[in-house]
């Protein structure tokens, strides 16, 4: 199957390592190239790939499945308006799942979702659409993610936590059992999160405590 990741950073580098990954074990996706907006990106490599151009090219590719994973901390929030700008039917998206993570039983991940090397989930869990889970997070029993989430690297989200649409779980956080993060809410690096968040934070620390409310 043809694969195009967008656009090309961060997210989109270590999703190639998983297409690699995948391809070692079984020879499952041709990834033609990385997609960008930025015209100054266009003919950069990464290992044995290239960025070959901007969204045009994806009519160029008819058959080719799509992994869109923007965002970064200061734009998470816009990550549904970047991927829906690319008029793609949800047909047209991939989902990537590393061959060393570990999903449970009565596990629903979503599509247009990277689940990323040693992440462990167990069961009954629900990740919702559009999403990244970096590298060696952990997830447990009767967690739900909502839409267009990312959740960084060397998370551990305890049982029965709700983490809202367009949030942003900073690297290293830790997630106690039954905590609702709400919508559009960042939670900093190494934070420990010990009870619920209102939609629009930005909250750090341990225990994670409001920085600032957002209006987005």
């Amino acid at each position: 199957m043809d694969l195009l990741i967008f656009p090309f950073g961060g997210n989109s580098r270590e999703s190639a390592c998983v297409v690699e990954a995948v391809n070692k074990l079984c020879s499952s996706w041709n990834f033609i190239g990385f997609i960008d907006d930025n015209a100054d990106k266009h003919g950069k490599e990464f290992g044995n790939y290239r960025v070959i151009g901007g969204r045009d090219k994806i009519a160029d590719y008819p058959q080719a499945k799509v992994l869109a994973v923007p965002g970064r901390p200061d734009n998470y929030y816009k990550r549904d308006e970047i991927i829906t700008s690319l008029n793609l039917p949800e047909e047209r998206f991939a989902t990537l799942i590393h061959p060393s993570a570990e999903i449970g039983i009565g596990t629903k991940i979503g599509y247009n979702t990277v689940i990323m090397a040693g992440v462990v989930i167990t069961s009954n869990v629900t990740i919702g659409n559009n999403c990244v889970i970096l590298p060696n997070t952990v997830i447990s029993h009767d967690t739900k993610i909502g839409d267009y989430c990312m959740i960084g690297s060397n998370v551990s989200v305890s049982g029965g936590v709700t983490i809202e649409e367009k949030c942003y779980i900073g690297t290293g956080t830790k997630i106690i059992q039954e905590v609702t993060i709400g919508s559009k809410s960042l939670v900093g690096i190494g934070s420990v999160v010990i009870k619920n968040v209102e939609s629009g934070s930005v909250v750090a620390g341990n225990p994670a405590k409001l920085i600032k409310r957002q209006t987005l």
